[in-house]
């Protein structure tokens, strides 16, 4: 499948000039999963979560986020805080 996803979060790791997500696979989630989850969820659990109902699009947030410069390794090798 040949998907782009637009980010315009610029200190994220997988964000590429002309606001692109370079990312293999991302995560979204609601605001609420996001907070109670902060770091521990990433896209590569996704299978095992249920599926939750967001309302509208104010609600939710991009769990795939990587700060450029961090020192946690992930599964697909980039390093992400914890």
């Amino acid at each position: 499948m040949n998907q782009h996803i637009h980010c315009i979060i610029k200190d994220c790791h997988y964000w590429q000039q002309g606001n692109k997500c370079t990312a293999n696979e991302i995560l979204v989630a609601t605001d609420e999963f996001g907070a109670k989850y902060p770091e521990e969820m990433d896209a590569h659990m996704a299978a095992q979560l249920t599926p939750e109902s967001a309302g509208n699009c104010t609600t939710t947030c991009c769990k795939s986020f990587m700060p450029n410069g961090s020192n946690y390794k992930t599964l697909d090798g980039i390093k992400k805080m914890k």
